[in-house]
């Protein structure tokens, strides 16, 4: 942990910078790859969605004595359809089927008592129409279309419309890989993983906050000088939150990890794997995102804006004039440079322009 403080505050520095920014082009292939197989796993896979969205009977056997293939037998058998069998943590046993009447119902529960060796009457079963996931599904649409036009206005008045859309595309980004990992894993949609997708958002929006506050203080006054691009100091932004945005994902996966495997693989709370899960996913994505996302699309987008092309300009022609009186081939680093402390490099430069002469001085001369 002690090398990892060295590191991160060096990072803050300055003196070891990694070079998020300048390779944009690799982390967008990444991502563009992920999520080409996210929305391909969409498309032509689907979802896997839960008895709350497609409808259909629910059975919850407590202390059964039967097998998962002779429930699924028993139940496929009545019921004239394919049947979803699984087993708690508690030794309940769940048996899902496609929409039946209650007259079906009550013939089914009978048939899976007699081969579970239970009592009907302990048979807690329930029909679930498709009308009621479709309504869940709208709600959590205008849900989603709040939040998004709310953190649109907030990131617009606080930083500028520029960073909106860079976090806007993160969030895209947490979404689809989310979602498209649902899709390949084949993992139950219930109204549980609603509830964790809808709160992963928040988790990366939060995170990519974080970078761009960085990047608005280390960016304040920056066409006053000729040292850094607005890229150099946006990757410094990313430098300097690097560890930080590693130890809250860490210490935010572990609660997480551990209801899965605790609460879920070992005692059988499927609803708590559901919730899991996509926040499990989601803050992953999140995390990458701030980092390989959000930071190098907002510099994309800023870059190309005429003052910082002009502020290049004047970087580029500086350094060329550095490297030819050093002798050097070039005054750039590679992925990890070592340099002079990036983080002050700002107020470097503003001390290097010339002052301004007072008018009373200027009539004296």
């Amino acid at each position: 942990m002690s090398k990892l403080g060295s590191l991160g505050q060096r990072m803050y520095r300055g003196e070891i910078s990694f070079d998020f920014v300048g390779r944009r082009k690799t982390w967008y292939t990444i991502s563009a790859i992920i999520l080409l197989v996210s929305i391909g796993t969409l498309v032509f896979r689907g979802l896997n969605l839960g008895i709350e969205f497609k409808g259909g009977a629910d059975f919850s056997l407590p202390n059964a004595t039967c097998t998962v293939e002779s429930a699924r037998g028993v139940a496929e058998t009545e019921s004239g359809g394919q049947a979803i069998v699984t087993v708690t943590g508690s030794g309940t046993v769940r048996v899902q089927t496609e929409t039946l009447t209650p007259n079906e119902s009550s013939i089914l529960a009978g048939a899976l008592a007699d081969a579970c060796g239970i009592a009907k009457d302990d048979i807690k079963y329930q029909v679930v129409g498709p009308t009621w996931g479709a309504e869940i599904s709208k709600k959590a649409l205008q849900g989603l279309g709040v939040f998004i036009l709310l953190v649109t206005l907030f990131l617009t008045i606080y930083f500028e419309w520029r960073m909106a859309v860079a976090a806007l595309v993160a969030l895209a980004h947490d979404l689809l890989i989310t979602i498209g990992i649902y899709a390949l894993i084949g993992l139950e949609v219930t109204p549980a993983t609603v509830i964790g997708v809808l709160t992963i958002l928040g988790y990366s929006l939060y995170d990519t906050v974080v970078v761009f506050d960085k990047v608005k203080e280390n960016t304040r006054g920056i066409t006053g000088q000729s040292i850094l691009t607005y890229d150099d100091a946006a990757n410094l932004a990313v430098n300097q939150t690097l560890v930080r945005s590693i130890n809250t994902s860490v210490v935010a996966l572990l609660p997480v990890l551990s209801i899965i495997v605790v609460g879920a693989l070992i005692l059988g709370a499927g609803t708590l794997l559901d919730l899991a899960v996509a926040l499990a996913i989601g803050m992953a994505a999140g995390t990458y995102s701030s980092i390989f996302v959000a930071t190098p699309v907002l510099a994309q987008l800023k870059s190309a804006t005429p003052e910082m092309k002009a502020l290049a300009t004047r970087v580029r022609a500086r350094r060329t004039q550095i490297a030819k009186k050093t002798g050097a081939d070039s005054v750039d680093g590679g992925d990890v440079v070592s340099s002079d402390s990036l983080s002050r490099s700002v107020e470097a430069g503003e001390r290097s322009q010339p002052k301004r002469v007072s008018r009373s001085k200027r009539k004296r001369k």
